[in-house]
């Protein structure tokens, strides 16, 4: 692998490897909230056209190998290296969060010692316990979800990043590792992977978040295990790694975003086999099926407002 293969790959799904998703497209235009920094509003911009990427927070851009050598805080050969061993995506951590200071050669420790950047960059998970912190049930109930489907699912989660901790919701993988999810945080802890909930079924229902996981629990709000299995996929990046365990099943319901990334992987299922069901008709005027709650319960919390002040 050299610079010029590297930055010959698709830079929509490199970052798509990552764990992250476009927040709205325009023609070629591709917005993303940037990976470096946190932020509300979408300011990290690639133009698939010309494979290119430029933050507009940060005022920097490039191509692909500008953007990995960055975003991992390592050399070119380093990061060639990586893209070598793992030509799908990355051998590193997915979802590692960045601060400015990232960027710099390195930190200066005590006496003036550099130390590696990297280590505060990392995820460590402090504590995890069952769900019970106020912020996070209240986060809960604002995304639609009962607090005792919650509960069944999710830890709550203690861990460290650049020195400070914070308090969220845990969803656990096969591997061992996190979705890591609150009100003003999203990420994960390595190791990155899906979540597989076996019932011994032989019918298999998929998601893409594990909230739209919950949300289908709410609908349902019955034992359903009796009826089906369940993946998780975390990230989009796992659905071809995980389309033999799917195609052991005899029917594969789909459950994935309304977005280009979701549409392009569901389509892709039903080449494969009349085995898939693609079910995003039924949430067809929302992202996700917790969006579509959300909505249900906004509505419905308009329409009693109303009834009430009429009486």
């Amino acid at each position: 692998m050299n610079c010029a293969a590297a930055n010959q790959k698709d830079m929509v799904d490199y970052l798509q490897t990552l764990g992250y998703q476009p927040q709205k497209i325009n023609n070629n235009d591709y917005w993303y909230l940037s990976p470096f920094r946190t932020e509300k509003e979408a300011s990290f911009k690639i133009n698939r056209n010309k494979n290119c990427w430029y933050d507009h927070g940060f005022g920097r851009g490039g191509r692909l190998v500008d953007f990995g050598t960055l975003y991992f805080n390592c050399s070119i050969a380093d990061l060639l290296k990586r893209l070598s061993q793992s030509p799908n995506g990355p051998s590193l951590s997915f979802h590692q969060q960045h601060s400015p200071n990232t960027f710099s050669k390195g930190f200066i420790g005590k006496a003036g010692e550099k130390k590696d950047p990297t280590e505060d960059a990392k995820i460590i998970v402090l504590e995890a316990k069952p769900l019970a912190e106020k912020t996070l049930l209240h986060y809960l109930q604002k995304r639609n979800i009962p607090i005792k489907i919650a509960q069944r699912f999710c830890r709550e989660l203690t861990f460290q990043l650049y020195g400070k901790k914070r308090t969220v919701i845990g969803f656990q993988n096969n591997a061992g590792g996190y979705e890591l999810r609150g009100p003003h945080f999203k990420g994960a802890s390595s190791p990155k992977d899906s979540s597989f909930f076996d019932y011994g079924k032989d019918q298999l229902t998929v998601f893409e978040g594990f909230f739209n996981y919950l949300s289908y629990l709410t609908i349902c709000q019955q034992e359903i295990k009796t009826l089906t299995n369940f993946l998780v996929l975390n990230s989009l990046s796992f659905f071809q790694k995980e389309k033999e365990r799917m195609e052991t099943h005899q029917q594969i319901h789909l459950y994935l975003d309304n977005d280009p990334a979701g549409i392009k992987c569901a389509q892709l299922a039903l080449q494969w086999s009349q085995k898939f069901i693609d079910h995003s008709h039924f949430y067809k005027q929302h992202k996700d099926l917790n969006e579509m709650i959300m909505m249900m319960s906004n509505q419905t919390q308009k329409i009693t407002k109303k009834h009430s002040h009429g009486l």
